[in-house]
């Protein structure tokens, strides 16, 4: 069953668009990870491993028109380990993965460390604080946008650093009004053009 999104945000096909030169724009975690991480095909769709590196080909090097949450981090080296993990194994859990199998755990830190350079290299960082304030203000978000507890306090990085455009294959970013949302995840874009939100620029 399709997920069913209640568009508020501006969406953007990327496989039509072209990048403007004054352009700013949060990658999202998911698409650092298809960029970046050896292994991303062997659990990703085709178009993520094509449209996002294009799109963001277009835009690289530059570091002013391209920023990182420092979030991305954590969710980052989380989904390499669980990736890593499932191509060692189906069947080992996540702690004996990571406590009994030292070569594989070697391989985890470097395939994250590897990406992680690659981040840094093309991208700028936007990082929040994560503070009484701004805790406060993710949980009144919440209550109103369909988002988890990674994406609520990267749009308070965003926030911060006043930009209001992300790049991302993630549909919850459309349940918040003004921003824009670049994607090629055909669902989310699907969404938008029903619910009169798919811009063309």
């Amino acid at each position: 069953m399709a997920v069913q999104y209640a568009v508020k945000a501006e969406v953007v096909n990327i496989q039509f668009d072209t990048p403007q030169k004054d352009d700013i724009f949060l990658v999202d975690t998911n698409v650092w990870y298809w960029l970046t991480y050896t292994q991303a095909s062997t659990s990703a769709k085709s178009y993520q491993i094509k449209d996002y590196p294009a799109y963001l080909g277009k835009i690289i090097p530059d570091q002013e028109r391209l920023l990182y949450c420092g979030l991305s981090l954590a969710e980052l080296a989380h989904t390499i380990e669980q990736a890593e993990r499932k191509i060692f194994s189906t069947t080992i859990t996540p702690k004996d993965y990571r406590h009994n199998e030292p070569t594989e755990r070697a391989n985890v830190v470097a395939e994250v460390i590897t990406a992680w350079g690659q981040v840094t290299s093309m991208a700028g960082p936007t990082d929040v604080t994560i503070d009484e304030t701004t805790t406060k203000e993710s949980l009144t978000r919440f209550q109103t946008q369909l988002l988890d507890g990674y994406d609520l306090l990267i749009l308070e990085a965003m926030d911060k650093a006043g930009v209001v455009q992300v790049i991302t294959d993630d549909g919850d970013y459309v349940t918040v009004p003004g921003i824009k949302v670049f994607t090629a995840n055909l669902n989310v874009i699907t969404a938008a053009r029903n619910q009169g939100k798919l811009i063309t620029r």
